[in-house]
Parts: C-alpha cells; sequence; structure tokens
C-alpha cells in the first residue's frame, strides 16, 4: 500500500511537472520572496533615513534660532546707535566750544604779546634817546613811560580777566551739558523697565 501511495505521488509530481503547475507554483513562490524582500529593504533604508532626517531638522532649527539671534543683535545695535546719537551731537557742540574758546583766549594772548613786545621795543627806542637828550627830558620820558606801562597793565588784567571768564563760562557749561547727560541716563534706565 505504501508503494501505491509513493507511486501515486510521484505520478501526480510529474503530471504537475509536465502541465507546468510546478514551475509557476516555484516562480509565485520566488516572487513573494522577491517582495519580501524588497519590503525589508525599503524599511532598513527608510529607518537609516531617519537619524538623517532628524539630524537636519534639528540643524535646520539651530539655524533659524542662529538668524533670529542675528536679527536681534542688529536691531538693539542699531537700537544703541539711536540712543547715542543725541550725546555725540552735544558732545561735538561742547567740542566746537571748547576750541573756540582756546582759539579767542590764543589770539587774545598773541595780542598781548605784540603790545609787549611793542611797548619793550618802545621802551628800548627811548631808552636810547634818553642817553641822547639830556637829564631834563629823560624825566618827561619817564612820566610818560610809567603811564604807558600802567596802562600796559591795565589792559594784561583786563585781558587776564576776560581770559578767565571765557574758562569759567565754558567749564559751567561743561558741568551743565554733564548735569543734563546724566539727567537723561537716569531717565532713560526708568523708562525702558516700564515700556517693558
Amino acid at each position: 500500500m505504501n508503494k501505491l501511495l509513493d507511486f501515486g505521488r510521484k505520478a501526480l509530481f510529474y503530471v504537475r511537472v509536465l502541465s507546468g503547475y510546478e514551475e509557476r507554483r516555484i516562480r509565485s513562490f520566488r516572487l513573494q520572496l522577491e517582495q519580501r524582500l524588497q519590503q525589508v529593504q525599503e524599511r532598513k533604508a527608510a529607518i537609516n533615513k531617519v537619524p538623517e532626517k532628524v539630524i537636519i531638522s534639528e540643524v535646520r532649527q539651530m539655524v533659524e534660532e542662529m538668524q533670529a539671534l542675528n536679527k536681534k543683535l542688529e536691531e538693539t545695535e542699531a537700537a544703541i546707535e539711536d540712543y547715542f546719537k543725541p550725546l555725540d551731537k552735544e558732545a561735538e557742540i561742547i567740542m566746537k566750544m571748547q576750541l573756540q574758546g582756546e582759539e579767542r583766549t590764543s589770539e587774545m594772548m598773541m595780542k598781548v604779546l605784540e603790545k609787549q613786545t611793542s611797548l619793550q621795543q618802545v621802551e628800548a627806542e627811548k631808552n636810547a634817546s634818553m642817553h641822547q637828550v639830556g637829564k631834563s627830558e629823560t624825566n618827561l620820558n619817564d612820566s610818560k613811560l610809567m603811564e604807558e606801562e600802567k596802562a600796559l597793565k591795565e589792559m594784561l588784567k583786563d585781558l587776564q580777566r576776560e581770559v578767565l571768564l571765557e574758562k569759567t563760562d565754558a567749564e559751567s557749561s561743561d558741568i551743565v551739558h554733564k548735569a543734563a547727560d546724566k539727567s537723561q541716563i537716569n531717565l532713560t534706565p526708568a523708562s525702558t523697565t516700564t515700556s517693558k
């Protein structure tokens, strides 16, 4: 009986092979295996791409954050420049005033020096003429020289007073500007905290 069953099985197998049934069955099985392999490879590729996608998304986030920080820095720099523009203008005005005052004082000092040199020349000429002229004329010349010296000394004193007055005016304007700057600086933090 076993021999008959074996013979029947072999006969069915031969019939299947000859009819092409077994070949189709093997091909379909091979196709199924190939499809499963493709699916597994696609899953594997997708799993490999996941870390790359995560890294790329993190890099994008970091780039966006850096761009936002750069924009904030540019805005704060512009705000600081806008804040200090009036202070720079005031400093320029103060410097111009100080330079003008120094120029005036130097001009006045030059005039005084020129007057002194001219007086010294006059005195030298008078001394020379005094040696030539008699003693009676020297007394008159001495009194004139004394009067001229007094006048020159008074002029020097007046010029020194004017120079001192200009210096005190310049210093007082500097003090006023510094006090104004300090008051502006003291007011700005309070306004910024209230605006926040």
